[in-house]
Protein backbone atom coordinates (compact mmCIF):
# COMPACT_ATOMS: atom_id res chain seq x y z
CA UNK A 1 0.00 0.00 0.00
CA UNK A 2 1.13 3.54 -0.79
CA UNK A 3 1.19 5.00 2.74
CA UNK A 4 1.97 8.50 1.47
CA UNK A 5 -1.22 8.47 -0.61
CA UNK A 6 -3.12 7.06 2.38
CA UNK A 7 -1.86 9.89 4.61
CA UNK A 8 -2.83 12.53 2.04
CA UNK A 9 -6.30 11.02 1.61
CA UNK A 10 -6.80 10.86 5.38
CA UNK A 11 -6.08 14.61 5.54
CA UNK A 12 -8.50 15.17 2.66
CA UNK A 13 -11.11 13.12 4.49
CA UNK A 14 -10.52 15.13 7.66
CA UNK A 15 -10.97 18.35 5.71
CA UNK A 16 -14.26 17.11 4.24
CA UNK A 17 -15.41 15.92 7.65
CA UNK A 18 -14.70 19.28 9.30
CA UNK A 19 -16.59 21.15 6.57
CA UNK A 20 -19.50 18.78 7.13
CA UNK A 21 -19.24 19.45 10.86
CA UNK A 22 -19.55 23.21 10.32
CA UNK A 23 -22.79 22.68 8.41
CA UNK A 24 -24.10 19.91 10.67
CA UNK A 25 -23.28 21.77 13.91
CA UNK A 26 -25.48 24.69 12.87
CA UNK A 27 -28.18 22.26 11.80
CA UNK A 28 -28.03 20.30 15.05
CA UNK A 29 -28.21 23.53 17.08
CA UNK A 30 -31.41 24.54 15.29
CA UNK A 31 -32.88 21.02 15.13
CA UNK A 32 -31.78 19.84 18.54
CA UNK A 33 -32.56 23.01 20.50
CA UNK A 34 -35.40 24.66 18.60
CA UNK A 35 -36.88 21.34 17.37
CA UNK A 36 -37.07 22.98 13.96
CA UNK A 37 -36.36 21.17 10.67
CA UNK A 38 -34.59 23.67 8.41
CA UNK A 39 -34.16 22.45 4.83
CA UNK A 40 -33.03 25.97 3.86
CA UNK A 41 -29.84 25.55 5.91
CA UNK A 42 -28.00 24.48 2.76
CA UNK A 43 -29.10 27.66 0.99
CA UNK A 44 -27.57 29.74 3.79
CA UNK A 45 -24.34 27.78 3.17
CA UNK A 46 -24.61 28.90 -0.46
CA UNK A 47 -25.45 32.52 0.45
CA UNK A 48 -22.39 32.66 2.72
CA UNK A 49 -20.21 31.48 -0.16
CA UNK A 50 -21.61 34.11 -2.54
CA UNK A 51 -21.33 36.97 -0.04
CA UNK A 52 -17.71 36.02 0.66
CA UNK A 53 -16.94 35.67 -3.05
CA UNK A 54 -18.31 39.15 -3.80
CA UNK A 55 -16.48 40.71 -0.86
CA UNK A 56 -13.22 39.05 -1.94
CA UNK A 57 -13.28 41.15 -5.12
CA UNK A 58 -14.43 44.29 -3.29
CA UNK A 59 -11.86 44.09 -0.47
CA UNK A 60 -9.13 42.40 -2.49
CA UNK A 61 -8.42 39.82 0.22
CA UNK A 62 -10.12 36.50 0.89
CA UNK A 63 -9.49 36.44 4.66
CA UNK A 64 -10.87 39.94 5.18
CA UNK A 65 -13.87 38.93 3.09
CA UNK A 66 -14.52 35.95 5.40
CA UNK A 67 -14.38 38.16 8.49
CA UNK A 68 -16.88 40.64 7.03
CA UNK A 69 -19.11 37.97 5.47
CA UNK A 70 -19.58 36.03 8.73
CA UNK A 71 -21.72 38.65 10.55
CA UNK A 72 -23.59 39.40 7.30
CA UNK A 73 -24.49 35.71 6.98
CA UNK A 74 -25.54 35.76 10.64
CA UNK A 75 -27.91 38.62 9.81
CA UNK A 76 -29.37 36.54 6.97
CA UNK A 77 -29.98 33.74 9.48
CA UNK A 78 -31.54 36.20 11.94
CA UNK A 79 -33.87 37.48 9.21
CA UNK A 80 -34.86 33.92 8.27
CA UNK A 81 -35.71 33.17 11.91
CA UNK A 82 -37.65 36.41 12.34
CA UNK A 83 -39.64 36.26 9.09
CA UNK A 84 -40.12 32.52 8.53
CA UNK A 85 -39.01 30.14 11.27
CA UNK A 86 -40.65 32.00 14.18
CA UNK A 87 -44.05 31.58 12.55
CA UNK A 88 -43.55 27.82 12.25
CA UNK A 89 -42.25 26.83 15.70
CA UNK A 90 -45.71 25.81 16.92
CA UNK A 91 -46.38 23.75 13.79
CA UNK A 92 -45.41 20.14 13.21
CA UNK A 93 -42.33 18.95 11.34
CA UNK A 94 -44.18 18.55 8.05
CA UNK A 95 -44.98 22.28 8.11
CA UNK A 96 -41.32 22.99 8.87
CA UNK A 97 -40.27 20.92 5.85
CA UNK A 98 -42.79 22.55 3.51
CA UNK A 99 -42.04 26.06 4.72
CA UNK A 100 -38.26 25.79 4.58
CA UNK A 101 -38.34 23.95 1.24
CA UNK A 102 -40.21 26.94 -0.16
CA UNK A 103 -37.62 29.23 1.44
CA UNK A 104 -34.86 27.15 -0.16
CA UNK A 105 -36.38 27.78 -3.59
CA UNK A 106 -36.73 31.50 -2.84
CA UNK A 107 -33.10 31.85 -1.68
CA UNK A 108 -31.77 29.90 -4.67
CA UNK A 109 -33.80 32.13 -7.02
CA UNK A 110 -32.61 35.30 -5.27
CA UNK A 111 -29.00 34.14 -5.56
CA UNK A 112 -29.59 33.45 -9.26
CA UNK A 113 -31.02 36.96 -9.74
CA UNK A 114 -28.22 38.70 -7.80
CA UNK A 115 -25.13 36.75 -8.85
CA UNK A 116 -26.24 35.11 -12.09
CA UNK A 117 -26.25 31.45 -13.15
CA UNK A 118 -22.53 31.00 -13.81
CA UNK A 119 -21.25 31.14 -10.24
CA UNK A 120 -18.10 32.87 -9.00
CA UNK A 121 -14.54 31.57 -8.83
CA UNK A 122 -12.88 32.82 -5.65
CA UNK A 123 -9.16 33.75 -5.81
CA UNK A 124 -6.84 33.02 -2.90
CA UNK A 125 -3.90 35.14 -1.68
CA UNK A 126 -0.59 33.89 -3.04
CA UNK A 127 0.56 32.62 0.37
CA UNK A 128 -2.54 30.41 0.63
CA UNK A 129 -2.33 29.13 -2.94
CA UNK A 130 0.80 27.00 -2.55
CA UNK A 131 1.68 23.63 -1.07
CA UNK A 132 3.62 22.38 1.92
CA UNK A 133 5.69 19.19 1.76
CA UNK A 134 5.07 17.53 5.12
CA UNK A 135 7.46 14.74 4.19
CA UNK A 136 8.81 13.26 0.96
CA UNK A 137 5.98 12.85 -1.53
CA UNK A 138 3.27 14.29 0.77
CA UNK A 139 2.45 17.70 -0.71
CA UNK A 140 -0.54 19.30 1.00
CA UNK A 141 -2.18 22.55 -0.20
CA UNK A 142 -1.77 25.29 2.40
CA UNK A 143 -5.44 26.21 2.10
CA UNK A 144 -6.56 22.67 2.96
CA UNK A 145 -4.48 22.84 6.14
CA UNK A 146 -6.15 26.18 6.92
CA UNK A 147 -9.58 24.54 6.53
CA UNK A 148 -8.57 21.74 8.91
CA UNK A 149 -7.18 24.20 11.46
CA UNK A 150 -10.26 26.43 11.23
CA UNK A 151 -12.62 23.46 11.61
CA UNK A 152 -10.80 22.20 14.70
CA UNK A 153 -10.71 25.71 16.20
CA UNK A 154 -14.45 26.18 15.63
CA UNK A 155 -15.18 22.75 17.16
CA UNK A 156 -13.17 23.71 20.26
CA UNK A 157 -14.88 27.11 20.40
CA UNK A 158 -18.34 25.55 20.20
CA UNK A 159 -17.45 23.10 22.98
CA UNK A 160 -16.35 26.02 25.16
CA UNK A 161 -19.41 28.12 24.25
CA UNK A 162 -21.96 25.40 24.97
CA UNK A 163 -20.36 24.08 28.16
CA UNK A 164 -18.64 27.03 29.85
CA UNK A 165 -20.48 30.27 29.04
CA UNK A 166 -23.72 31.87 30.19
CA UNK A 167 -25.09 31.76 26.63
CA UNK A 168 -24.26 28.06 26.46
CA UNK A 169 -26.01 27.51 29.79
CA UNK A 170 -29.12 29.25 28.46
CA UNK A 171 -28.96 27.25 25.23
CA UNK A 172 -28.77 23.98 27.16
CA UNK A 173 -31.54 25.10 29.49
CA UNK A 174 -33.73 26.15 26.57
CA UNK A 175 -33.16 22.78 24.96
CA UNK A 176 -34.22 21.01 28.17
CA UNK A 177 -37.24 23.12 29.15
CA UNK A 178 -37.99 26.26 27.17
CA UNK A 179 -41.16 26.97 29.20
CA UNK A 180 -39.22 27.14 32.47
CA UNK A 181 -36.52 29.33 30.90
CA UNK A 182 -39.21 31.77 29.75
CA UNK A 183 -40.77 31.73 33.21
CA UNK A 184 -37.42 32.77 34.71
CA UNK A 185 -37.46 35.97 32.67
CA UNK A 186 -35.24 34.96 29.76
CA UNK A 187 -36.33 36.30 26.37
CA UNK A 188 -36.60 32.92 24.69
CA UNK A 189 -37.41 34.41 21.28
CA UNK A 190 -34.18 36.42 21.28
CA UNK A 191 -32.26 33.35 22.45
CA UNK A 192 -33.72 31.31 19.61
CA UNK A 193 -32.88 34.05 17.10
CA UNK A 194 -29.26 34.09 18.33
CA UNK A 195 -29.06 30.30 18.01
CA UNK A 196 -30.45 30.53 14.47
CA UNK A 197 -27.96 33.27 13.56
CA UNK A 198 -25.08 31.23 15.01
CA UNK A 199 -26.18 28.20 12.99
CA UNK A 200 -26.30 30.37 9.86
CA UNK A 201 -22.78 31.68 10.51
CA UNK A 202 -21.43 28.15 10.88
CA UNK A 203 -23.06 27.02 7.63
CA UNK A 204 -21.92 30.20 5.89
CA UNK A 205 -18.35 29.68 7.10
CA UNK A 206 -18.34 26.22 5.53
CA UNK A 207 -19.54 27.72 2.25
CA UNK A 208 -16.86 30.42 2.42
CA UNK A 209 -14.09 27.88 3.01
CA UNK A 210 -15.14 25.57 0.19
CA UNK A 211 -15.76 28.35 -2.36
CA UNK A 212 -12.08 28.79 -3.39
CA UNK A 213 -11.99 25.05 -4.18
CA UNK A 214 -15.34 24.52 -5.92
CA UNK A 215 -16.44 28.08 -6.57
CA UNK A 216 -19.68 29.65 -5.34
CA UNK A 217 -22.48 28.12 -7.42
CA UNK A 218 -26.27 28.13 -7.46
CA UNK A 219 -27.70 25.12 -5.64
CA UNK A 220 -24.40 24.15 -4.01
CA UNK A 221 -26.18 23.61 -0.70
CA UNK A 222 -28.51 20.93 -2.04
CA UNK A 223 -26.17 17.96 -1.70
CA UNK A 224 -24.40 19.00 1.48
CA UNK A 225 -27.68 19.47 3.40
CA UNK A 226 -28.57 15.82 2.73
CA UNK A 227 -25.17 14.69 4.01
CA UNK A 228 -25.47 17.05 7.01
CA UNK A 229 -28.76 15.41 7.98
CA UNK A 230 -27.05 12.02 7.73
CA UNK A 231 -24.34 13.35 10.07
CA UNK A 232 -26.75 14.46 12.79
CA UNK A 233 -28.79 11.25 12.49
CA UNK A 234 -25.67 9.11 12.94
CA UNK A 235 -24.23 11.31 15.69
CA UNK A 236 -27.49 11.83 17.56
CA UNK A 237 -29.90 14.72 17.04
CA UNK A 238 -28.91 17.62 19.27
CA UNK A 239 -25.47 16.24 20.15
CA UNK A 240 -22.53 18.48 19.20
CA UNK A 241 -20.07 15.73 20.15
CA UNK A 242 -22.00 13.29 17.97
CA UNK A 243 -22.04 15.74 15.04
CA UNK A 244 -18.26 16.15 15.22
CA UNK A 245 -17.44 12.44 15.41
CA UNK A 246 -20.01 11.47 12.77
CA UNK A 247 -18.86 14.23 10.38
CA UNK A 248 -15.20 13.20 10.59
CA UNK A 249 -16.18 9.53 10.22
CA UNK A 250 -18.27 10.24 7.13
CA UNK A 251 -15.56 12.45 5.62
CA UNK A 252 -12.98 9.68 6.02
CA UNK A 253 -15.28 6.94 4.74
CA UNK A 254 -16.29 8.95 1.68
CA UNK A 255 -12.75 10.05 0.77
CA UNK A 256 -11.00 6.72 1.44
CA UNK A 257 -13.80 4.82 -0.29
CA UNK A 258 -13.45 6.86 -3.47
CA UNK A 259 -9.66 6.47 -3.39
CA UNK A 260 -9.15 2.80 -2.52
CA UNK A 261 -12.39 0.87 -3.02
CA UNK A 262 -11.66 0.10 -6.69
CA UNK A 263 -8.31 -1.48 -5.75
CA UNK A 264 -10.08 -3.62 -3.16
CA UNK A 265 -12.74 -4.71 -5.65
CA UNK A 266 -10.05 -5.72 -8.16
CA UNK A 267 -9.15 -8.57 -5.81
CA UNK A 268 -12.46 -10.28 -6.56
CA UNK A 269 -13.54 -8.91 -9.96
CA UNK A 270 -12.14 -7.58 -13.22
CA UNK A 271 -10.56 -4.14 -13.44
CA UNK A 272 -13.39 -2.72 -15.59
CA UNK A 273 -16.06 -4.08 -13.25
CA UNK A 274 -14.20 -2.71 -10.22
CA UNK A 275 -13.90 0.77 -11.76
CA UNK A 276 -17.63 0.71 -12.53
CA UNK A 277 -18.81 -0.61 -9.16
CA UNK A 278 -16.49 1.30 -6.84
CA UNK A 279 -17.90 4.84 -7.36
CA UNK A 280 -21.49 3.62 -6.91
CA UNK A 281 -20.70 1.65 -3.75
CA UNK A 282 -18.59 4.53 -2.41
CA UNK A 283 -21.51 6.92 -2.78
CA UNK A 284 -23.74 4.46 -0.91
CA UNK A 285 -21.39 3.78 1.99
CA UNK A 286 -22.46 6.67 4.24
CA UNK A 287 -26.12 5.67 3.85
CA UNK A 288 -25.27 2.03 4.58
CA UNK A 289 -23.47 3.24 7.71
CA UNK A 290 -26.53 5.27 8.70
CA UNK A 291 -28.79 2.25 8.26
CA UNK A 292 -26.48 0.10 10.41
CA UNK A 293 -26.27 2.74 13.15
CA UNK A 294 -30.05 3.20 13.19
CA UNK A 295 -30.54 -0.57 13.41
CA UNK A 296 -28.19 -0.84 16.39
CA UNK A 297 -28.73 2.55 18.07
CA UNK A 298 -31.91 4.22 16.75
CA UNK A 299 -31.14 7.50 18.57
CA UNK A 300 -27.63 7.78 17.11
CA UNK A 301 -24.17 7.25 18.55
CA UNK A 302 -24.44 9.99 21.18
CA UNK A 303 -28.14 10.64 21.86
CA UNK A 304 -28.92 13.71 23.97
CA UNK A 305 -30.25 13.27 27.49
CA UNK A 306 -33.96 12.65 27.73
CA UNK A 307 -35.79 15.89 28.48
Amino acid sequence: MDYTLLFVQVLNGLQLGLLLFLVASGLTLVFGILDFVNLAHGSIYMIGAFICASLTFVLGNFLWAVLVALPLTGLVGYAVELLVARRLYDKDHLDHVLGTFGLLLVLDTLAHMIWGPAGITVPLPAWLDGQIELFEGANIPVFRLLIIGTGLAVAAGLFWLVNYTRLGMLIRAGASNRTMVSALGIDIQTLFALVFALGAMLAGLAGMLISPITGATIGMGGQIIITAFVVIIIGGIGSMKGAFIAAVLIGLIDTLGRSFLDSLFELVMSENAAETAAPAVSAMMIYILMAIILAVKPQGLFPPKVR
